[in-house]
């Protein structure tokens, strides 16, 4: 798949701003898991939330690398 100029910067920016989603949910995680009571299917959520986001940056970050058999 070729993709012009325009689109490689939309792709880039939403990688940006998954990963930064990820980070965020990622302190979230750690924080609410130091906690005594933590929430446990709260923080499973946020996990399986975390990782969609992973799978979402890598499908992504796929579609920016060039189609070797083109």
């Amino acid at each position: 798949m070729k993709i012009n100029r325009s689109e490689k910067q939309q792709l880039l920016q939403a990688v940006a701003e998954l990963k930064q989603e990820h980070r965020e949910l990622d302190i979230a995680i750690h924080e609410m898991a130091e906690k005594v009571h933590a929430n446990q299917l709260e923080i499973g959520r946020l996990k399986r939330q975390k990782l969609m986001l992973k799978d979402a940056i890598a499908r992504l970050e796929s579609d920016l690398i060039p189609d070797l058999h083109a």
